[in-house]
């Protein structure tokens, strides 16, 4: 269902959102994912809702801990809002029920954090029926958890028997489904990270899918180490070769490319200080380990890229966030930003490298959920999308 299809003039609509935000001592560094909420809560303030807001931040374990309060979060959305926003001490309860029934329509209420409950977590019914007395709707603006079947993402939403997708949502779930069903061709893949095991399942489900798949980071020198080729001191799985040369197999039956690096920058040590080395062939040296993709590999990967229909990237090149690895992980972020097919950033590390390089407007869609956009690439159904159907 979508959001617009809700009848919400006077009702009581609980939004999960996810004000998971950065915090140094009372006040909020980076306000995106409040910002990034800020239609969904608008449009039903427009309309005559009365909002109530329900989100995790931090995690206190199902405890009341005091740094795990949302009360710098309500200050900087009661700031973005431009009106007064209701903060009840708990979640759930008499102070949380009072202060949702004194909202007006157009009134906004921010519950205390979920996880100070542990029935949310483990998505306890005696939690659900709690949340269940604050609201008469529910909506799902909260992607990064989508993939978490705890109270607020799946019991609630089941309980009350409806609920919608607020617009982050909404263009997250259109990104995937065009990305995953009706893709542009060619179709490139481009997955990096420190761990092979992280992104196997995301492999095999694309590679049945894909035209290329590019491969960079860490998993790099497992999938190297596969192909017989020397990978010095870099950080391997040895327990993930024999599954890397299934993957390589499977590629090459079905006719997909596999991109692997040809050069490297290394160091001697895994140190921010550590001394940039150039090796300009596939081969690294014993007493060096690869911590970037070398220039002649972001050149073809570049290449690769711009000249794609339809690119999904997980996963940074090297350890950008370092300046002397950070080049691989900028070269495919550029190359993202001057392609002219759909381009998908899915969420976590590459996420946060597409904003270092100041180059988020320049892509398609930036998923806003690392964890949540990985197991849509990997094929399976999000339980806190399933709770809407």
């Amino acid at each position: 269902m979508q959001l617009q299809d809700l009848d919400v003039g006077g009702r009581r609509v609980f939004v999960r959102v996810d004000f998971n935000v950065p915090l140094d001592g009372s006040r909020v560094t980076d306000d995106a994912r409040i910002r990034a909420a800020l239609p969904t809560i608008k449009n039903l303030r427009e309309r005559g809702a009365r909002v109530v807001l329900g989100t995790h931040f931090g995690r206190p374990k199902g405890q009341v801990r005091d740094e795990f309060r949302l009360t710098p979060v309500a200050k900087r959305l009661s700031e973005l809002l431009g009106t007064d926003v209701a903060t009840p001490s708990d979640c759930v309860g008499p102070e949380a029920e009072q202060a949702v029934e004194a909202l007006q329509p157009g009134g906004v209420c921010l519950l205390e954090n979920l996880r100070f409950h542990a029935g949310e977590t483990k998505n306890d019914a005696a939690f659900v029926d709690q949340l269940a007395r604050l609201c008469d709707l529910y909506v799902n603006d909260a992607f990064g958890t989508c993939h978490r079947a705890h109270a607020s993402t799946y019991g609630l939403p089941m309980k009350l028997g409806q609920g919608a997708a607020g617009l982050l949502v909404g263009k997250e779930i259109e990104a995937f489904q065009k990305v995953l069903h009706d893709p542009g061709r060619p179709f490139v893949a481009v997955l990096g990270g420190a761990k092979v095991a992280d992104k196997i399942p995301v492999l095999s489900n694309l590679v049945e899918k894909v035209n290329a798949v590019i491969i960079g980071g860490g998993m790099a020198y497992t999938f190297l180490k596969a192909r017989g080729i020397a990978v010095g001191n870099s950080r391997i799985e040895e327990e993930m070769l024999d599954t890397a040369k299934a993957i390589l197999e499977k590629a090459r039956t079905g006719g997909v490319e596999i991109l692997l690096p040809t050069d490297h920058v290394c160091a001697a040590n895994f140190d921010k200080a550590a001394e940039a080395v150039e090796v300009n062939e596939p081969d690294i040296p014993d007493g060096l380990m690869g911590l970037d993709i070398g220039p002649e590999s972001r050149r073809r990967y570049a290449a690769r890229v711009q000249t794609a229909g339809t690119v999904v990237w997980n996963g940074p090149m090297g350890v950008f966030e370092w300046p002397a690895f950070a080049a691989g992980t900028r070269a495919v972020a550029d190359a993202m930003a001057s392609c002219n097919g759909t381009t998908v950033v899915g969420g976590g590390d590459s996420a946060a490298a597409i904003a270092q390089f100041e180059l988020k407007d320049k892509v398609t869609h930036v998923s806003t959920g690392g964890g949540a956009s990985l197991e849509l690439l990997e094929g399976k159904e999000l339980p806190g999308l399933a709770a809407l159907q």
